[in-house]
């Protein structure tokens, strides 16, 4: 009649769910800040529009 749910599978799924989630967010934090990393790096070489790289020479 009542759909009882075993407590300790709930625990372990809910415990699943959130080291999945918070390897997700993990891996995307770490791509965004490659990314930063890189425009940074790009930057600093590109010549802008007096032919300085932004490096100090």
């Amino acid at each position: 009649m009542t759909d009882r749910r075993d407590p300790k599978h709930s625990a372990d799924s809910r415990e699943e769910r959130l080291r999945q989630a918070l390897r997700a967010n993990l891996a995307r934090r770490k791509a965004q800040a490659r990314a930063r990393a890189a425009v940074e790096n790009n930057d600093k070489t590109i010549p802008d529009a007096d032919g300085e790289t932004g490096k100090d020479s």
